[in-house]
């Protein structure tokens, strides 16, 4: 064979292999041009009534809403089925069971997301015990200074009553009863932060101790969100 018959072979190869890809192209092309021209093609709905009935129509028929209706194409093959509608009191169930799922799927995100945090933030029990120690260090700093506070009031008080009893029998003067008024409301209101704060302590603590509960839990493999009612975070 000549070098120039090799040569033409050659080319009417690639020739022939480019048509071929080329004819490929347009006949895919053209298939889905008929399946779009099939599916914005007119429809027919037919369905079986309640009685048994078959009916047809170009749009949904109202008498089978309550049933399954088969959508068929202008030559009678089958396009798809529609399901039955559902009454008015099925769809206030379906839609109160969607927001219970609903409600349940971002509850349990959540819960995964608290212990994922939490256990970035505790890797351990001795950084949990440090931010408790933390959190409660403000509160006792916090009770130290009233109970101070309430120490030099009491020395306070004593002074007015020493000046007051040179007024025994007598009117007190109205500056001096204001001021002792004044000295026994203040320290009732330091008291009352007091008792508030050691309130404060015993849920801080209260929190922590539900908190580490958990957290053991979690270092020990528990898998995250698995807790149905995780505790609250402790303050920070």
């Amino acid at each position: 064979m000549r070098v120039a018959d090799i040569r033409l072979t050659r080319t009417s190869w690639r020739g022939a292999a480019l048509l071929s890809t080329a004819l490929s192209t347009v006949l895919s092309a053209a298939a889905m041009l008929c399946t779009s021209s099939a599916s914005a093609a007119p429809a027919i709905y037919s369905c079986e009534d309640g009685k048994g009935h078959k009916l047809t129509s170009d749009r949904p028929i109202q008498e089978c809403l309550d049933r399954e209706q088969r959508v068929l194409n202008k030559d009678g093959s089958h396009r798809q089925t529609v399901p039955p509608r559902m009454t008015a009191e099925e769809q206030a169930v379906y839609e109160e069971q969607q927001r219970q799922k609903a409600t349940q799927d971002a509850a349990r995100k959540d819960a995964v997301r608290r212990d994922r945090n939490l256990m970035m933030r505790f890797p351990n029990e001795a950084a949990h015990n440090k931010g408790r120690v933390a959190a409660l260090d403000d509160l006792r700093k916090a009770i130290a200074i009233s109970e101070k506070r309430v120490a030099e009031l009491q020395t306070d008080r004593k002074g007015l009553m020493t000046e007051a009893e040179f007024f025994k029998g007598k009117q007190m003067p109205l500056k001096l009863r204001s001021r002792i008024e004044d000295n026994e409301a203040t320290q009732q209101a330091q008291r009352d932060i007091i008792v508030n704060q050691k309130a404060e302590m015993v849920r801080i603590n209260a929190l922590y101790d539900a908190e580490l509960a958990r957290l053991r839990r979690l270092w020990a493999g528990a898998p995250l969100g698995s807790q149905a009612a995780a505790p609250a975070s402790a303050p920070r």
